[in-house]
């Protein structure tokens, strides 16, 4: 995923376009807030429910939650981050549910982006074995960790809109960022 600082800065102003239109009746604009976040949402739900149709499951009634509340976002934070607090809180409350269920470690998705901390090793793999191998450490990590790690290296966000989407602390968030990368990292030398 290549990211670069006018994409970031036109983004806002652009979502805020298609909330407005939403808002005053036409509810196919939502369909561009859909497709421009549903992969992020989608890896959220997964790294929580650490299962694929439940994930699916999770975004869908996360946008339909984000859809019926739109009214309600106010622009005080990026509209991503928070469709990415719902999307938190739907798939923790779905998980809680399920609690009885056992999930699966492995789950393999397919995501473009390369991770930034890597292991000398990875660095001569082919990318898509790069991501195979990261989303199959990432998916080892607890689930919290999991998420926190994909939010912040793959996602970009800051630690203040981590903090938001979870309800986390601060220096809470930060211990677990720097226990999941070393955990990460044994990981990622256990499987190579």
């Amino acid at each position: 995923m290549d990211f670069n600082l006018t994409s970031k800065l036109v983004k806002q102003p652009e979502d805020q376009v298609y909330i407005d239109k939403i808002i005053h009746g036409d509810s196919a604009s939502y369909a561009f807030l859909v497709d421009r976040y549903k992969h992020m949402v989608y890896t959220i739900a997964l790294r929580i429910m650490r299962n694929a149709e439940d994930a699916e499951d999770a975004a869908q009634e996360s946008f339909v939650k984000a859809y019926q509340q739109i009214h309600r976002f106010e622009g005080k934070s990026k509209f991503s981050t928070w469709l990415y607090t719902i999307a938190y809180r739907v798939a923790v409350t779905k998980l809680e549910q399920q609690r009885v269920t056992t999930l699966p470690i492995n789950q393999e998705i397919a995501e473009t982006y390369a991770f930034q901390h890597q292991t000398p090793q990875l660095e001569h793999l082919q990318e898509s074995e790069q991501r195979k191998y990261i989303n199959d450490a990432i998916g080892r990590l607890p689930a919290t960790e999991g998420l926190l790690i994909t939010l912040y290296y793959l996602d970009e966000k800051s630690i203040r809109e981590i903090e938001e989407i979870t309800g986390l602390s601060e220096s809470n968030i930060k211990v677990k960022l720097f226990r999941s990368r070393k955990v990460l990292e044994e990981q990622l030398r256990f499987l190579l």
